[in-house]
């Protein structure tokens, strides 16, 4: 029930100052007034530029937007925010004529607002100045310029890696050059025709040999069972004469074409090398090429891809000063104000009539 009574009283100290009140929240609204028709104007224009995945990439996954892929796009942001790019805006619109020479981090400060609107891949540059063409035509600028900053480095790593594969592909066509020159130089200095060509004819030379030498031993043998004739006595020995030469010369052949088959085998086993050598130098040609030709076809399509969607428009309402906030915010203070003031007085006030009441009432408990 004292709370009601309080709550009573109190309603009923602040009703008997409305004309207080009433006066702050004027005095207020009046300088927050003036203080806003009396602050220069500013002008936001604000541009925007939409991140496209790489035109080469999978569209399912494209659309599986990731947190940690929403975050990485906020490197475009430092692209908008590049110290030199904003330096150049400053010399070519003026703007330490427009708003003082100032350091060039307290003007981009003041001047550009970058950023990522979050869970989208929409990139916001809000360029703000007093003057509305030169604020849009800031944010523009500077909006063509990442857009351009963007296509360029996309590009030159695409030039680069392009030109990684054609060393590697002149490298290739470089090896390939040198085994074909080699298997040249093998078939002119080591021939295999002309080998096979005397292992056929020493082939044919053995059989005759052999079959001479079954001839002489035959010879021999019927020469044995006639000894008996005169005529015959000197036979066996010119046969066997001719039977040894016969065999030496055989030898020496199955010598000759021993060495004619391990040199043959020796020159095939190269030769077949070298062609596996030359065939994997082909294959590898073949592939750094069509890796070469993918590279190039996909030159254009690496990386996201900024496109402006909103080149911003000249701003037509000042951002700042905002004179409905400022107003209603002066209201406020102007109420809030005196009725902290009247609060504390009307506790101060109850404290030291409660001290009154307590003397008096000692005084009256002394005076019995």
């Amino acid at each position: 029930m004292a709370d009601s009574t309080d709550a009573f009283r109190y309603v009923g100290y602040i009703k008997l100052r409305w004309r207080t009140l009433a006066t702050s929240c004027a005095i207020a609204v009046t300088l927050a007034l003036v203080a806003t028709l009396l602050m220069p104007r500013q002008y936001t224009a604000t541009a925007r530029i939409v991140i496209d995945p790489p035109a080469g990439a999978d569209i399912r996954a494209a659309m599986a937007v990731s947190p940690i892929y929403l975050e990485s796009l906020r490197t475009y942001e430092r692209f908008a925010t590049a110290g030199g790019l904003f330096q150049k805006a400053v010399e070519r619109f003026g703007l330490r004529q427009l708003l003082g020479n100032r350091p060039i981090e307290s003007l981009q400060k003041s001047v550009l607002r970058v950023e990522i609107v979050r869970n989208t891949r929409i990139l916001e540059i809000a360029a703000t100045l007093p003057d509305p063409q030169r604020a849009q035509a800031l944010a523009r600028f500077l909006a063509d310029e990442t857009v351009e900053m963007n296509r360029a480095i996309a590009m030159q790593g695409a030039l680069d890696l392009v030109e990684a594969v054609a060393q590697e592909e002149r490298r290739a066509q470089a090896r390939l050059q040198e085994t074909d020159a080699a298997w040249s130089h093998m078939l002119a200095g080591e021939p295999v025709d002309a080998l096979q060509s005397d292992l056929t004819v020493a082939a044919g030379l053995r059989s005759d040999m052999q079959h001479q030498i079954a001839s002489a031993e035959l010879e021999i043998a019927e020469s044995a069972d006639r000894a008996w004739q005169v005529q015959a006595s000197m036979a066996p020995s010119t046969s066997r004469a001719r039977l040894q030469e016969l065999r030496r010369q055989l030898l020496a052949l199955d010598r000759q074409e021993a060495e004619q088959q391990k040199l043959l085998a020796q020159r095939l086993a190269d030769r077949d090398k070298l062609e596996s050598e030359r065939k994997a130098d082909e294959a590898a040609l073949t592939a750094m090429e069509q890796r070469l030709g993918e590279a190039r076809g996909e030159s254009g399509y690496r990386g996201e891809r900024l496109r402006i969607i909103d080149p911003a428009i000249v701003p037509e309402r000042p951002s700042s000063p905002n004179l409905p906030l400022n107003l209603a915010a002066a209201l406020l203070l102007g109420l809030l104000l005196p009725v902290i003031y009247f609060t504390l007085e009307m506790s101060y006030q109850e404290q030291r009539a409660g001290s009154r009441r307590g003397e008096f009432r000692a005084v009256g408990e002394g005076g019995r």
